[in-house]
């Protein structure tokens, strides 16, 4: 087959062009692999209340979503995913007892829980909460819990493998993290050699710069490194958790460019609430370094709070722009940590109204205002930006998604699983190395009964539930895969929808 064509999965008709520079510029599985889902999630089972909104097809694993007039409601939302393993990492490596409240029920932090279980760190569950833990701390470095290698499979959860491949560097015992076959594609070459700068002995796949990755640790005097922050910042983010865990003094420094900072201020500032702190050298939006002094040492706080998931309030504050309904998220707003909570500011140049309070965001649309293509810098939200790549196809005129490299190596390669199913819909799309233009159908009409694939995806599931806002039916195709972050989503979908 040409090069510059994909390889689509079996259901798709037609070939979307591709650049031959971005497909030079992944390896091959990375490139071509993408439509064909590694593993597939639990078969979706549809719950009482999602009765009256979609029908079912065991045969096919999907969900048809009716047409949704509108979204108006209060929507209470899930633990952040990012900042739940981040939490259980560093209460593990804390000093004292924490508890951890409203925890993300997911795979993400499933995998993450049963490591810490494995590696025999004491978790209690609360049989009162699902979604608290008490996480008693080893007051430094995890050690292997035998002389024996220690199999980690982490599922495709890149907020586990990342973190805990930093850490585990800091202990003493041998280890192997593994992940589903999309996880073998996922690139963590820069953080293994970040690493390694520092003295550690690990290693990922020499031929594709990904997992699994091999670790044989006798603990790390600290020292200095420097790496790529342009493919991930959660290498970055991984290797400032697990500093304060060396004996000795950490410097780590940018040598290129530092995409999604808000995430790393996002670790920063949660590292700050277990007692350390981390010295900044430079603009953030440049080639920063950090600094961590020997003596930082991690403190539980006894108690923490998982902010809500700004990610996942994207699709409900897109929801209510798209429909002119009125939409509150409750979790995160003024005072978020999170980065994506900037999305609502998107949604307003596309013409919403926002609302901002401490702890929620409100948002509609006037109905005599019309949606506006924007142009859009979006490294700091790339998972927001998904979303947007939805609302963009109810606007007028094309809407520009600059930035957003990161989504191709994500679950799936979003890149080209958002080109093919926007142009399902009706849209006809612009393909390039980090960016792509999005023209939106003729009048904005979508087509009917399309068939979205999800990649084994649980954003690209999300996000284009909302072309059923289209006055059309949707199928999703394996909507069980939302149960990476946000297992009710089509349940609290529902629960805010008119038709």
């Amino acid at each position: 087959q040409d090069p510059a064509c994909n390889t689509l999965n079996p259901r798709m008709k037609s070939c979307t062009a591709v650049p031959l520079a971005a497909i030079l510029s992944l390896s091959a599985c990375q490139a071509f692999s993408f439509m064909t889902p590694a593993v597939k999630s639990a078969p979706f089972v549809k719950s009482h209340s999602m009765l009256s909104m979609s029908a079912t097809n065991a045969e096919t694993n999907s969900l048809t979503l009716k047409p949704i007039q509108k979204l108006d409601g209060v929507v209470t939302l899930p633990g952040s995913k990012s900042l739940s393993n981040r939490c259980l990492l560093l209460a593990a490596l804390s000093k004292g007892k924490t508890r951890v409240e409203n925890l993300l029920e997911s795979d993400d932090i499933r995998y993450m829980l049963e490591a810490l279980d494995q590696m025999k760190v004491p978790v209690e569950r609360d049989s009162d909460d699902i979604t608290a833990v008490t996480v008693t701390g080893q007051s430094g470095p995890i050690d292997a819990p035998s002389a024996d290698v220690c199999e980690l499979f982490l599922g495709n959860a890149g907020t586990a493998m990342r973190p805990l491949a930093a850490a585990l560097c800091m202990g003493k015992g041998k280890f192997v993290l593994d992940g589903v076959p999309r996880m073998r594609e996922r690139p963590i070459a820069d953080l293994v050699d970040g690493l390694v700068q520092l003295g550690a002995d690990v290693q990922c796949v020499k031929e594709t710069g990904c997992p699994p990755v091999t670790i044989n640790s006798n603990g790390m005097s600290g020292g200095k490194a420097s790496i790529s922050g342009k493919m991930s910042s959660q290498f970055l983010s991984s290797m400032l958790m697990a500093s304060p865990t060396a004996t000795g003094d950490v410097t780590i420094s940018i040598k290129d460019e530092l995409i999604s900072a808000p995430y790393v201020a996002l670790t920063i500032g949660l590292m700050k609430k277990f007692g350390v702190n981390v010295e900044v050298i430079g603009d953030m939006s440049g080639t920063p370094s950090f600094y961590i002094k020997e003596s930082e040492t991690y403190t539980s706080p006894g108690t923490i709070l998982v902010e809500g998931d700004a990610s996942s309030a994207s699709y409900f504050l897109a929801g209510a722009t798209i429909t002119g309904g009125t939409v509150t998220v409750r979790g995160c707003g003024s005072e978020s940590v999170q980065g994506d909570v900037a999305f609502a500011n998107v949604m307003e140049q596309m013409g919403a109204t926002v609302t901002w309070a401490p702890e929620s965001i409100t948002i509609t649309r006037d109905p005599n205002t019309r949606l506006k293509g924007v142009d859009v810098d979006c490294g700091e939200i790339p998972d927001a930006a998904m979303t947007l790549a939805v609302a963009a196809l109810f606007a007028e005129g094309p809407t520009t998604i600059r930035n957003v490299y990161s989504w191709r190596l994500k679950e799936t390669e979003r890149m080209k699983a958002i080109v093919a199913e926007c142009t399902k819909l009706g849209a006809t799309v612009e393909e390039y190395r980090d960016y792509c233009v999005i023209h939106p159908p003729k009048d904005n009409k979508l087509n009917d009964n399309v068939l979205i694939e999800t990649y084994d995806d649980h954003r690209m599931a999300m996000a284009f539930s909302l072309a059923a806002c289209g006055g059309v039916n949707v199928e999703i195709h394996d909507p069980g895969c939302t149960a990476k972050t946000f297992p009710t989503y089509f349940d609290v979908l529902e629960s805010i929808t008119t038709r």
